[in-house]
């Protein structure tokens, strides 16, 4: 089974080429730390991909999209309809993911894994497991068939794009009402209450966000889903773009390719790829906090530190987009920054410096 291959082939950072990349970077022009984070990724990069002096020159968005029959609970502002709409302006480059990924360098994967409509818009891959989910409300989002064959979809999509050369993988999601499952998939697998697990996602008022809770809370109840079984919690309560997204991290790690997690919905895949396999957090970015309050909690859970704080909500991949040249940055800084020794600063002179 791929889940079981790809989960098996999944190991730990590379612990000498983080060492060597370390003193790189302790030897570089500048006083100790004073690159603050940018030195923190340039050493992870080198244990993810078990080279001293990484290097990115080719970066993919997959995009997974799927619906969610938990809107019938009135949990969005937004019509379903927009989930099927949408999908053509992230392939023509005009939606938020298509400027953002071409700002970026990236090339954008747009999947259909889950949509309520048939989809035969050209440029999108359509993997569709099922017309959307079921509503997490009143019974299961999908089987626990389904869940395993969204996460394959998505193990093969990374893996595909790995082939093809990418070296920095980031995550993108779109799916109306994909918040509500992704606050159930946060209170499984992390305990959080769902006061604190639900927010206002496309910036519903009150009336709607209480909606949402109830929708939350009923989901966890009548699925009464297992937390100490990842699977189980994804198939009761979550998505199928979750699940894709949880594969293409999966499938990722086991390449040993960083992968750039975006906003709340990713936040969810990631939850579920961490609880199938713990060390695949290791191989994790956390490109943005979310204005999506909850997504602090998930980053938490993680284990993961935000590198930017812009007060994003949009999702589709748009805040991983946007960090992949912070990442680049740091990649740079190792290889292309001089040392001391390299500058034939003295000795006496480093010291002042220091």
């Amino acid at each position: 089974m791929l889940l079981a291959q790809t989960l098996a082939c999944i190991g730990e950072l590379d612990r000498e080429a983080m060492a060597r990349a370390q003193g790189r970077v302790d030897s570089l022009l500048k006083p100790p730390g004073s690159l603050g984070r940018l030195e923190e990724i340039a050493v992870k990069l080198a244990g993810i991909t078990g080279k001293p002096f990484p290097v990115i020159k080719k970066k993919s968005v997959i995009v997974m999209a799927g619906d969610h029959g938990v809107v019938a609970e009135g949990v969005s502002a937004a019509p379903q309809e927009i989930t099927y709409q949408i999908l053509p302006r992230f392939v023509d480059g005009t939606g938020g993911i298509g400027v953002l990924a071409r700002h970026a360098g990236a090339r954008v994967v747009v999947v259909d894994i889950g949509v309520a409509r048939p989809v035969d818009w050209p440029g999108v891959i359509v993997r569709k497991i099922r017309a959307g989910t079921g509503n997490i409300a009143r019974g299961p989002a999908m089987t626990r068939e389904e869940a395993v064959q969204a996460i394959s979809v998505g193990i093969e999509l990374s893996q595909a794009e790995i082939r093809d050369g990418a070296d920095l993988i980031a995550t993108g999601d779109m799916g109306i009402g994909n918040t509500t499952p992704s606050s159930a998939i946060l209170c499984a697998m992390a305990g959080t209450p769902v006061d604190e697990a639900v927010g206002r996602g496309t910036m519903v008022n009150d009336e709607v966000l209480e909606r949402k809770r109830r929708a939350v809370a009923e989901a966890v109840n009548v699925n009464q889903p297992d937390t100490t079984d990842p699977l189980d919690v994804l198939a009761k309560v979550g998505g199928l773009e979750i699940a894709g997204l949880a594969g293409v991290i999966l499938g990722a790690a086991a390449q040993r390719v960083p992968v750039l997690l975006d906003g709340f919905i990713t936040g969810a895949a990631a939850l579920i790829a961490a609880g199938l396999c713990p060390r695949v957090r290791e191989f994790m970015l956390a490109s943005h906090l979310s204005e999506e309050r909850a997504h602090r909690h998930m980053l938490t859970a993680l284990g993961l530190k935000p590198l930017l704080d812009f007060n994003l909500r949009l999702g589709e991949g748009t805040g991983a987009a946007l960090a992949m040249p912070v990442v680049e940055a740091a990649v740079k800084v190792l290889a292309e920054m001089a040392t001391f020794g390299e500058a034939e600063v003295s000795d006496m002179d480093r010291e002042k410096l220091l």
